[in-house]
């Protein structure tokens, strides 16, 4: 049980004053049913600005204040702030069954999950909600709450206000974003600590694309484990980082073992630390990180959120990722400000500054919400030549389906150069990928609207191979892709309906 009176409230720094301000006038200005999104970076002090709107909401409306996380580290770590500064609250957790009690209270807090479950059984769970409290909104597990709470105001707060999903936009679910101190003024006016960003030259090659639109963690593992990378990670430590608070984080849990395994080698002070590690044993990796000067630790994903650790002197992102909310949240652990610290690094070794930018850039954010498609195929054309060398996963299960390995036997981008040397027009590796397309559903189709069906399951696969076509050609506007795409659609389509039979 903790002891949640002994927890000092954090005061807020006049930005977060105006903040509370600003976001309780919006509340005022637009009524019920007025869903508000909110944006500051990681290190800015979102628990700390909601905990205090909760409890002046409460006081002016007269009414309960739900708070939703997806950790509950996050919902402890609420529960504290909100107790510390007068608002009697209580932690909806897997025990709680019922709610008898809920007049003794102001506020709930809840895991996604398990509230979800108990409004699925009981839609009046918890009474006279007035404001929804969304931590980390960019996650679209919260998506299924809102239903239940449809004439409350629902406010999001997020670093990153881009959905985890680009199929499901945020601005589908809030009717305005405000946007909080940016980075740089933050570091300005001595609320986060600088980034020196050093980057190293990452050649990947090999790594393939998964269904969520990141690289898939297989093929991460395959190219971070190897002898080189390893060599890479440790040179860049020792010549950048060596003697300092180090936290890397990886793609996989093969990766982050390899890496401690290879820096113990060299005597270097470190220990790993992932997802299934039992509560015990990840609050024991903790505890040694934080009293530990010298420490490293190298974990997987489990530390991008609901983690505070600012005597952390050096971020290592060894692994790349597509998602510009994965890229600030794995920097933002570095970025707290101390007395004695002004500054921290970050090693780059996924070409991720160069997909993203440095984490000190401006951003349009009011862009990101408003056309999060346009936001980010602006970032992801920055990228192209090094997306170039990225290969197709298929989902798992997928051969079963549909020959695959006969699919992946073509490369466009080498079936292009190919035809180049011979004297051929380039176009033909359009012809030559989409016989390839028609043999692997011809091996595999059972009659014709089979074979339509696999061609529409394609169609991830068809997008990848005219994209890369695209490049090679240097052509790659929207509207010349879009032609390409539906002229090859048709035609293979055109091809299965004259060869194969009903």
């Amino acid at each position: 049980m903790i002891d949640l009176d002994l927890y000092e409230a954090k005061k807020l720094y006049p930005f977060q004053v105006n903040t509370v301000t600003n976001v309780l006038d919006e509340l005022r200005k637009n009524g019920a049913n007025f869903n508000l999104l909110y944006q500051l970076p990681t290190g800015g002090g979102k628990t700390v600005i909601f905990s205090d709107i909760t409890k002046r909401y409460i006081e002016e409306w007269g009414k309960k204040v739900l708070i939703l996380t997806h950790r509950i580290e996050l919902s402890v770590q609420t529960s504290k702030q909100l107790n510390a500064i007068g608002v009697r609250n209580k932690v909806i957790n897997s025990e709680v069954k019922n709610l008898n009690d809920q007049e003794d209270y102001n506020c709930f807090i809840a895991m996604v999950e398990t509230l979800n479950n108990r409004l699925n059984e009981n839609d009046n769970f918890i009474e006279n909600v007035g404001l929804v409290i969304v931590d980390e909104a960019h996650y679209n597990s919260f998506r299924k709450i809102f239903q239940f709470y449809e004439t409350s105001n629902i406010l999001g707060v997020t670093a990153t206000p881009l959905s985890s999903n680009k199929a499901l936009p945020l601005k589908d679910n809030y009717n305005k974003l405000l946007v909080g101190e940016s980075i740089s003024n933050l570091i300005e006016n001595g609320y986060l600590a600088n980034a020196e960003t050093y980057s190293y030259d990452v050649n990947l090659h090999g790594l393939k694309i998964g269904t969520n639109g990141d690289f898939t963690v297989g093929s991460s593992d395959v190219l971070y484990s190897n002898y080189f990378m390893q060599e890479k990670l440790i040179f860049a430590y020792e010549e950048i980082a060596l003697g300092q608070k180090t936290l890397i984080f990886n793609a996989g849990i093969e990766t982050s073992r390899r890496v401690e395994e290879s820096f113990k080698k060299l005597k270097h002070n470190i220990r790993h630390l992932d997802s299934t590690f039992s509560d015990k044993d990840r609050k024991e990796v903790l505890s040694w990180f934080r009293e530990t000067p010298n420490a490293i630790l190298t974990s997987v994903g489990i530390l991008t959120t609901g983690f505070d650790e600012p005597t952390v002197k050096t971020i290592i992102i060894n692994r790349a990722t597509r998602s510009l909310t994965l890229y600030h949240q794995m920097i933002g652990r570095g970025s707290r400000k101390l007395p004695e610290k002004d500054t921290f690094s970050i090693i780059d070794l996924g070409n991720n500054v160069r997909r993203f930018g440095y984490w000190q850039d401006y951003i349009n954010w009011q862009d990101a919400f408003r056309f999060p498609d346009r936001f980010l195929e602006s970032r992801v054309s920055e990228l192209e030549d090094m997306e170039f060398e990225i290969e197709f996963e298929f989902p798992k299960g997928f051969e079963k389906i549909i020959d695959t390995k006969m699919l992946e036997s073509f490369n466009i981008k080498e079936d292009y150069f190919s035809c180049m040397e011979r004297g051929e027009k380039g176009k033909n590796c359009i012809e030559n990928s989409l016989l390839n397309h028609f043999d692997a559903i011809e091996a595999s189709a059972k009659n014709l609207d089979h074979a339509l069906l696999l061609q529409e399951s394609l169609q991830d696969h068809i997008e990848h191979r005219i994209k890369h076509y695209t490049k090679c050609i240097s052509k790659s506007t929207d509207n010349y892709f879009k032609f390409l795409l539906e002229t090859y659609n048709r035609q293979l389509a055109q091809k299965i309906r004259l060869n194969i039979e009903e």
